[in-house]
């Protein structure tokens, strides 16, 4: 079994230390500063050779971090680290997997060549925008699922008479493994996007009247579809709104939206860091340490993680 060397970066400090805490070692001793004009310089300032690397780094606001994880990549590789794993939380650039307007580009892909290139062994993600995505690097790439941060917690809130809605048809599956680790039935919203960021919703395919709705999604970017879907349902007929949310983007004024709108509670999981978001008690942050830590463990030991897969 090679020496387990846990390196973070700036993206998600707090996650990378709840999750070495689980592991029970420390973070590597690693400077990552900027030249004044921007520009990154990142040092491992510890031995590393030979050793089972796991990079911690989520790819929110996305390019200034994902520069950082290719770098820290770079770095540990010509420090002759015998693995490395990139420890990706939250897969930023994810949303645009396809060709699906003339002349776009699919960014998942050129990430995931980016960080192959970097020289990274193996990837860990979690709640991938799109599942095709695993497809896109030529690397082992084991992808857990948060359902197993949830799961518990929205059993044990009890909410009498439950439906799950998925958002949108792209998260029918996540939200149909959801709603059957508890016995609840599914609906969809049927929704379009005229531009990015912003959506409407155009039908609601299943029974929502006088029922308490458990919203289940990837991602809460701009809280504009999220809050126009909750919105509808209750005028639909619904009772109490809650979401579930695995990643908490929360852009622009998203928080004012969800303050002010229907949602009873918002539930994210900490795969990107919102300690300094200005959350409200209308949110609950559950941490996904746990799942990485012992995601981490297994790997390192060359023991299997299909276990953590369960959706």
């Amino acid at each position: 079994m090679l020496d387990l060397k846990l390196i973070a970066g700036n993206s998600n400090r707090p996650l990378a230390q709840k999750i070495a805490k689980y592991i029970g070692v420390e973070l590597a001793a690693c400077e990552i500063r900027r030249f004044s004009d921007g520009e990154i310089f990142v040092q491992i300032n510890e031995n590393i050779r030979g050793t089972d690397v796991f990079i911690i780094q989520s790819t929110n606001t996305p390019s200034d971090n994902i520069m950082e994880l290719l770098i820290l990549i770079e770095a540990a590789r010509r420090a002759s680290a015998s693995r490395i794993t990139a420890v990706i939380p939250y897969y930023g650039y994810g949303r645009q997997d396809r060709k699906d307007k003339p002349r776009v580009a699919i960014t998942a892909k050129l990430v995931a060549n980016l960080i192959t290139t970097a020289g990274a062994d193996r990837i860990i993600t979690m709640d991938l925008h799109a599942a095709q995505i695993q497809g896109f690097f030529d690397l082992p790439h084991d992808h857990l699922y948060s359902s197993r941060i949830f799961n518990d917690y929205v059993t044990n809130l009890g909410i009498p008479n439950p439906v799950v809605v998925s958002p949108d048809i792209g998260s029918i599956k996540v939200a149909r493994a959801f709603a059957k680790s508890f016995v609840a039935s599914l609906a969809i919203i049927d929704k379009r996007r005229p531009a990015p960021n912003r959506s409407e919703v155009v039908n609601i395919i299943g029974e929502i009247e006088n029922r308490n709705i458990i919203i289940r999604d990837d991602m809460i970017d701009t809280g504009g579809t999220i809050c126009q879907a909750a919105e509808a349902l209750v005028t639909a007929g619904a009772r109490d709104i809650y979401v579930v949310c695995t990643h908490p983007v929360l852009s622009g004024d998203s928080i004012k939206k969800i303050n002010d709108c229907v949602i009873k509670r918002m539930i994210v999981s900490d795969s990107i860091n919102v300690e300094n978001k200005g959350l409200t008690d209308k949110f609950l942050v559950l941490s996904c340490a746990n799942l990485f830590g012992e995601a981490i463990m297994r790997i390192s030991g060359e023991k299997s993680v299909s276990s953590l897969f369960g959706d």
